[in-house]
């Protein structure tokens, strides 16, 4: 039998004790595959914490939304495991620079960045090197993966990207100006930074999923080939279809 490791938000602790008396627990090391039981947030720690250890993860939804997660039952699991597809998904690498220095992060669905007060920022935008916005002037603006394309990214209004796509999506977050920018789709290869203008006046953070860094002056982010993450869905209810029925959906 497939060897499996069992990992739970706090509202899914009564399912997690029910698994692992039926299916046992192989611990993080030693399974193959890894099933967190929670929602979407759960599931992006889920991912944070197994980064680089080569094990996929079946989600099963003990949350909310649960886009990123399968539905939950117990009695097949076995079975829906043996005819799971695959998704690889690549998470964004953040280099966020302040008074105090550079930090690293990984996203799995968006690097964002957001004022810190009620004033509006003001964000250059270089693509590759060369200037595409001289001033951004809005509550923020982002960076998605194809996963993270239905999340934050969908409700500031940017475009939905099939999970295969070679793309990123560059969206803003309230613009006041240039007010007809929508953002932009960008190849995965290119090179994002975010010049923060007035910074001292008009402070800005950065956030990588759930990993904030304060009052930056500059942020550099470009997707991480390096680091490839498999998760697994249900047959018929992958990840390619979810996001192809999200663009049909009220």
């Amino acid at each position: 039998m497939t060897k499996l490791h069992f990992t739970a938000a706090p509202q899914a602790e009564d399912a997690l004790a029910a698994l692992r008396a039926r299916f046992g627990d192989a611990g993080p090391d030693n399974a193959e595959i890894v099933v967190a039981l929670g929602g979407d947030g759960f599931m992006l720690q889920t991912l944070h914490s197994f980064t680089g250890r080569g094990k996929p993860i079946y989600g099963m939804n003990r949350g909310t939304v649960g886009f990123l997660m399968n539905e939950f039952h117990q009695d097949d699991l076995m079975r829906r495991l043996d005819a799971a597809e695959h998704a690889v998904i690549h998470p964004l690498k953040m280099t966020a620079h302040n008074q105090k220095g550079a930090v690293d992060a990984r996203a799995f669905n968006e690097v964002s960045l957001l004022r810190e007060t009620r004033q509006a920022a003001k964000i250059r935008i270089l693509v590759d090197g060369k200037p595409r916005i001289s001033e951004l002037i809005c509550d923020g603006v982002l960076v998605s993966t194809p996963a993270g394309s239905t999340a934050y990214n969908l409700s500031a209004h940017g475009p939905i990207l099939p999970i295969g796509a070679d793309l990123l999506a560059l969206t803003p977050i309230s613009a006041f100006r240039p007010r007809r920018w929508r953002g932009a789709l960008l190849p995965h290869r290119a090179q994002v930074r975010f010049e923060v203008l007035e910074s001292s006046k008009r402070p800005v953070s950065a956030v990588a999923d759930d990993f904030e860094v304060r009052d930056v002056t500059a942020v550099d982010v470009v997707e991480d080939r390096a680091i490839a993450m498999t998760l697994l869905y249900d047959a018929g209810h992958n990840l390619d279809e979810r996001i192809l029925a999200e663009q049909f959906s009220d």
